[in-house]
């Protein structure tokens, strides 16, 4: 019997760095269709958004289509039964990446996560600091020994962006591929081209 449940992500923005990414993520997700987006968003992010893109918490939200409070540990996606592709935290701070790999479940951002890693689904967490201490790389291990999946957002430059937003399409681009999502955000590498002199 073929699988007629909608297919649905988890998105989490926290306070690092980067709230650029969970908005452009979302904002993509609502152009293709096809995909029911849980939105999560920290006090800490509340602030982040604000300063780094300019957004209320409200804008942000229209872009979802379910909304819950991170505070809400009882929300449908705090349970197993409820059923998802994954989640992606974009960015994710390192306190939320320490509570995902020590199993706190403090908050509906970690419960989450943590029932997806235990029902092994696809965690993404674009972690979002610099330089790494200890902790942060033994909870990095941590999570991936868990089955998540560590993706810090890291530009390239081999397809020679124009614009930061160029930069963040691609990496947006290849969090959709980490999930089968069919998307024409950016162009797909084609091979090397050698130098004329070669």
């Amino acid at each position: 019997m073929p699988d007629s449940r909608p297919r649905r992500l988890v998105i989490a923005i926290t306070g690092a760095t980067g709230a650029v990414y969970g908005v452009r993520l979302l904002q993509q997700l609502a152009a293709i269709g096809g995909v029911e987006t849980h939105l999560v968003i920290s006090d800490a992010a509340n602030l982040t958004l604000h300063q780094e893109v300019g957004m209320q918490r409200r804008d942000v939200e229209a872009l979802a289509n379910v909304v819950h409070k991170n505070r809400d540990v009882g929300a449908a996606i705090a349970s197993g039964s409820f059923q998802s592709d994954g989640m992606v935290v974009a960015p994710c701070s390192m306190k939320t990446l320490a509570a995902v790999a020590l199993g706190l479940s403090d908050n509906l951002i970690a419960r989450a996560a943590d029932v997806v890693l235990k029902e092994r689904r696809r965690l993404v967490l674009m972690v979002r600091e610099t330089p790494f201490n200890l902790a942060h790389l033994r909870n990095m291990t941590a999570v991936t020994e868990m089955g998540g999946i560590i993706f810090p957002p890291l530009p390239s430059f081999y397809n020679r962006p124009q614009s930061i937003g160029d930069m963040v399409d691609h990496t947006v681009a290849r969090v959709l591929d980490l999930f089968a999502i069919e998307h024409a955000l950016a162009p797909r590498w084609a091979g090397m081209k050698p130098p004329a002199d070669a």
